[in-house]
């Protein structure tokens, strides 16, 4: 958890202001795409150094209109309707093949309709960029309701745990929504005209980029932190989740397994008569308080705070979603992303 500092600043030395694309794949995103582009209007980074790029991806609500009004006085943001396939990508990830062949810099930031960035997003992230590295990934979580809060939880605890293993040498995964790629990088697996289509096009990307050979970064800061939209609905989160376990197998064996290895944790422990209970309750709270702690430093790091109530709680949650995902994940039928439904082999 000792935090590591990749950007190498000299004192007095005035910050590097390349030209940066911001891209943004949309589609039915008329009750959010606002909040994403009011936050990505406030960077403080030169406007005139900004391209901000944002792909509606075949919308049946009122996306474009809201995108139309809101850039209508800012040149630096551009609206692309997406209308041709490219190569072999499909849905969101053509939607992005389009917008990287519409980026006219050498450094790619990807977000999502639904994020908010944190001001310095552009800066903090582009600083994290040496010789050698293609691909930079923040941190994502998500607030509101407590159901929300709780959500928020998920994703810092999950990106904590890549980010440790990366740091150690055993890369796995990026998040789609808070990522930058090098033009070179993106180029070198074909802008992502070239690449087999799946739902999980961020994990896919950051595992093809580092095959060919780039280095990567992850941040775990405030100012490389977006805060997401959550998940309305239990319905929703497992639909969301259902895609992500789909994904699952392309992971290396090392974080598949430590989550693995978690999932069956409850199993072992709670399986009648296997343990006595003593056992059963020093173990449960020895790792109820190992976890608080891990969730504790994590939002120390990120510049969050919960109460620990909250904290506690999330136990609860994590045992009842881990069973809820599992059983809808493996009940038959197809998979939902975006208003679209793929058969199982697809995705």
């Amino acid at each position: 958890m000792l935090p590591r500092r990749y950007r190498r600043r000299r004192q007095g030395a005035r910050p590097h202001r390349p030209r940066v694309s911001i891209l943004v794949a949309a589609r039915n995103e008329e009750a959010t795409i606002e909040r994403c582009l009011r936050s990505l209007a406030q960077q403080r980074y030169p406007s005139g150094r900004l391209e901000i790029l944002i792909a509606d991806d075949h919308s049946t609500d009122a996306t474009a209109a809201v995108i139309e009004a809101f850039i209508q006085d800012k040149p630096h943001f551009r609206l692309l309707r997406v209308r041709e396939q490219l190569g072999r990508a499909k849905d969101k990830s053509n939607a992005l093949a389009y917008l990287c062949r519409a980026a006219t810099t050498d450094y790619f930031l990807f977000t999502d309709a639904d994020m908010a960035l944190s001001p310095d997003w552009v800066s903090t992230m582009v600083a994290a960029v040496e010789p050698g590295v293609g691909v930079v990934t923040g941190v994502t979580t998500s607030e509101g309701s407590l159901f929300g809060r709780l959500q928020g939880l998920d994703w810092l605890f999950g990106l904590n745990v890549i980010r440790i293993l990366a740091e150690r040498g055993l890369p796995s995964s990026a998040v789609g929504n808070n990522m930058l790629l090098t033009r070179a990088a993106c180029e070198s697996i074909g802008c992502l005209e070239d690449m087999q289509f799946n739902v999980s096009e961020d994990l896919q990307i950051f595992q093809e980029v580092v095959a060919r050979g780039w280095g990567y970064r992850h941040l775990c800061e405030p100012q490389a932190l977006g805060v997401s939209e959550a998940q309305p609905t239990v319905q929703a989160l497992l639909k969301q989740r259902k895609r992500w376990m789909k994904s699952a197998g392309g992971l290396p064996w090392y974080l598949s397994g430590l989550f693995g290895m978690y999932g069956v944790f409850y199993a072992v422990l709670f399986w009648p008569g296997f343990l006595p209970l003593s056992v059963v309750a020093a173990i449960y709270l020895g790792k109820i308080g190992l976890q608080t702690v891990f969730l504790a430093l994590t939002l120390r790091q990120t510049g969050r705070r919960i109460n620990l109530g909250v904290l506690l709680l999330y136990e609860f949650y994590l045992c009842a979603m881990s069973l809820a995902v599992l059983a809808y994940t493996v009940w038959p039928g197809r998979l939902e992303w975006k208003e679209r439904r793929y058969v199982l082999a697809e995705a």
